[in-house]
């Protein structure tokens, strides 16, 4: 059974910011639509968070919130009761501060053409603290400029920079790939190549092969070509953008004199179009068994096909080694009714519970998926 959560709307406002005015009707009459297998439910864990995108959470459990929009959030939970307290606004006038991750007590933060890290942020959260500048040689590029970014096993901060266009010889040789620096910007270093537009990656548990999703070009029709889930054990592979899409779709402009052979296949195929995000290796030990270091992938939502797909969950399973995809299915569904959506799924944030957190900037909201049994 769905449980019925008051909305932060409905709490007194506080100094430090609420922008929603969900109505409670309207809030839960949205949730009873997600179906979850037996044994889970959703909720708001947040509301009023204005396009939210990527996630990070800090040691002392607060929830910061990257935007496509100029503002980057925290949300506390100091009683961790599986909501936040409130929505404190953090900064304001930033480019599309999508990208957020955390390294000793600073928080990075990932605008299209830069990243800046605000340092001891737990203590400064009502300041609107200075960022320090870490890296700005970033393309300033709107199209699939959307950074997502994490610290890796290696300590290193990976940055993805997209491919500024549908499908096209990239102008300079930054475009379409995976990037790592050292935390003070130095060392800036390309690892993966071929890669249209990721925004999502994380590491497997079992042996730290960094895993992305990969979104597929548009106007080859409703069906080709699939999204991509890959798997980059080493640095120095190439994913095939923009000749080859889902490992066999050839670019009709592009690809001519090229061998889809020489490029790496992706792990997994997904839907058409269905614009895979923030995808994470689920490491805790709330859910059941059968979910552990398996990964949950959240699809935006197509637009190029006449009839939409995605606005879900998915969940793909792997093998005992970890390094084959053996399913694809349906985890959580319903923020498309019929043709019209009223939320999309963009990101995941694993709590230290062990539930898992959804940010979704149609509704601008983080939900939270927990499980009882």
């Amino acid at each position: 059974m769905m449980r019925r959560l008051v909305p932060l709307a409905f709490l007194a406002p506080l100094a430090f910011g609420f922008t929603t005015e969900t109505p409670l009707a309207a809030a839960d009459a949205n949730l009873s639509k997600i179906k979850l297998p037996a044994g889970f439910t959703i909720s708001y864990f947040a509301q009023g968070v204005k396009s939210a995108r990527a996630l990070a959470v800090g040691p002392d459990g607060t929830v910061y919130v990257g935007t496509k929009d100029d503002k980057v959030y925290a949300l506390p939970d100091r009683n961790k009761d599986g909501r936040a307290d409130e929505v404190v606004t953090l900064a304001t006038g930033l480019k599309a501060p999508n990208g957020v991750a955390l390294r000793n007590g600073a928080l990075y933060v990932a605008e299209i053409n830069r990243i800046i890290r605000y340092d001891n942020i737990a203590q400064r959260l009502r300041q609107k603290p200075k960022p320090v500048v870490v890296y700005d040689k970033l393309p300033n590029k709107d199209w699939h400029g959307y950074r997502y970014i994490a610290f890796g096993p290696d300590g290193k901060l990976y940055v993805p920079v997209g491919a500024p266009c549908n499908s096209c010889e990239p102008e300079e040789p930054i475009f379409g790939t995976i990037n790592r620096l050292n935390a003070d910007g130095s060392g800036f270093e390309t690892i993966a190549k071929g890669v249209r537009n990721t925004v999502g990656f994380d590491w497997s548990p079992v042996d730290k092969a960094l895993w992305f999703t990969d979104n597929g070009r548009d106007m080859l029709g409703d069906n080709l070509p699939a999204d991509e889930l890959n798997r980059l054990p080493a640095p120095g592979l190439h994913f095939g953008f923009p000749y080859f899409f889902a490992g066999d779709v050839a670019d009709p402009q592009l690809s001519q004199g090229k061998d889809a052979a020489t490029y790496t296949r992706p792990a997994r195929k997904l839907g058409p179009h269905v614009a895979a995000l923030g995808m994470k290796f689920y490491t805790g030990r709330q859910f059941p068994a059968q979910y552990r270091n398996q990964i949950f992938i959240p699809e935006h939502g197509s637009w190029n096909r006449s009839s939409k797909i995605g606005y879900r969950i998915m969940l793909v399973k792997l093998d005992a080694s970890g390094k084959q995809a053996t399913s694809y299915e349906t985890f959580a569904e319903g923020w498309l009714q019929g043709q019209k959506s009223w939320g999309r799924p963009v990101c995941l944030l694993q709590l230290p519970d062990g539930s898992l957190l959804v940010s979704d900037d149609q509704n601008d909201a983080v939900y939270r998926i927990s499980y009882k049994g």
